[in-house]
């Protein structure tokens, strides 16, 4: 007899509805299911939940693609206090970059996935792939697979590496450091671009997909091969083709973080960092005006995604995630899904920060199914408490 799932935290009041979504969900999800939900509304926190043996609150996960916030949350401040220009060609921070026909591109299209520049034609062994310096080096000199600024595609594993590398070239800091002391550490958030050894205890390993044969025959009729541009963007197309599950598990991606996808996470830092994004947080300013939140969160790539073959709809480093996954969250919400199911983001318009996060990997892929009933509950609530 399959045990129940408990679900533990608190939610504030007018947010109890919350609670029941999240534990039918988990009474009625996957007999091992192990993840958090967390939210904030105008910086205050009013949901903290968790379920699965072996879980806790302060629990990290490896969170992939949601790391894309976090990095483009740095770009963001650095373009409000004037050191990054957005329309400023990424040549004149990164000179070497402009091989191949790359130097009229600007930070702008860089952030919007519209570079071309998606992988190399030999794609990356493990070790360069832990290393956003090491990527960087590689893609500067690679000719882009589209005429950038042209069209658009998810640069899945390597767009932090590319605006981190201008980060670096503005600053003389590498990206993951300006992170953590603008950032994390000041608001003592469980979300981390490089896991120190002295919070691995509380690292749970990253499980594979386990999809049902329905779901496997949908994934195999899925047109896809190496050489695609989504398996270029994969890195499938090398002698070690890379399997995205596993990234997580590695130490050496934990220890360094790299910012597309290396980022290690609780519900509670990646809802807290959105949270201190878009409002004052325990006494301290938003770390965005409101004019910096709109301007990257406007629409900039919207419709056929090159890469993914669906529609996707970036603003600048984040998602436009109302379009591409919750069309009932307010216009101009930005936020970052990642490939095991997690998900965050801040609406501005309802004052929501929202993170989730799941320890094995949802089918198909992204932000997991459940983020819809879920973050549909979390601002229900929001528009109607009484805060």
């Amino acid at each position: 007899m399959t045990q129940e799932i408990t679900v533990q935290g608190t939610v504030a009041e007018g947010f109890e509805a919350v609670r029941e979504e999240f534990a039918a969900f988990v009474a009625g999800g996957p007999a091992d299911y192990e993840g958090q939900l967390c939210a904030y509304v105008h910086g205050r926190r009013v949901v903290d939940l968790w379920a699965g043996e072996g879980a806790g609150g302060d629990s990290l996960y490896g969170v992939f693609s949601s790391t894309k916030g976090a990095a483009h949350l740095v770009v963001a401040m650095l373009v409000q206090d004037g050191t990054l220009e957005l329309d400023r060609k990424v040549t004149y921070y990164w000179p070497e970059f402009g091989a191949e026909g790359k130097g009229t591109l600007t930070l702008r299209d860089l952030l919007a996935h519209r570079a071309g520049l998606v992988g190399t034609d030999t794609g990356f062994g493990p070790q360069e792939l832990a290393d956003d310096r090491a990527m960087a080096e590689r893609l500067a000199d690679q000719r882009p697979f589209w005429r950038p600024g042209t069209a658009f595609g998810y640069h899945a594993l390597v767009i932090g590496a590319l605006t981190g590398e201008v980060v670096r070239r503005a600053t003389g800091r590498t990206l993951q450091d300006v992170y953590e002391e603008r950032v994390r550490a000041p608001y003592g958030l469980g979300f981390f671009l490089g896991l120190p050894a002295a919070h691995e205890p509380r690292f749970r390993t990253t499980l594979p997909m386990r999809p049902t044969p329905e779901e496997q025959a949908l994934l195999d009729s899925v047109p896809s091969g190496p050489h695609t541009l989504g398996g270029i963007a994969f890195n499938e197309h090398t002698a070690e083709p890379t399997d995205l599950a596993a990234l997580p598990n590695d130490r050496l991606v934990r220890a360094k973080g790299p910012a597309s996808f290396g980022g290690v996470a609780s519900a509670r830092g990646l809802a807290g960092m959105y949270a201190a994004l878009l409002s004052e947080v325990d006494g301290k300013a938003a770390l965005l005006k409101e004019d910096t939140v709109a301007e990257f969160g406007q629409f900039h790539s919207v419709g056929y995604d090159l890469v993914t073959r669906t529609h996707r709809s970036y603003g600048l480093g984040f998602q436009a995630t109302a379009d591409t996954w919750h069309p009932f969250l307010g216009a101009g919400t930005i936020g970052h899904s990642g490939a095991a199911g997690s998900q965050a983001f801040a609406d501005p318009r309802s004052g929501v920060a929202y993170g989730y996060t799941r320890r094995r990997f949802a089918f198909p892929g992204g932000a997991a199914p459940e983020n819809d009933r879920l973050a549909r509950a979390v601002h229900k609530a929001a528009m109607n408490a009484p805060l």
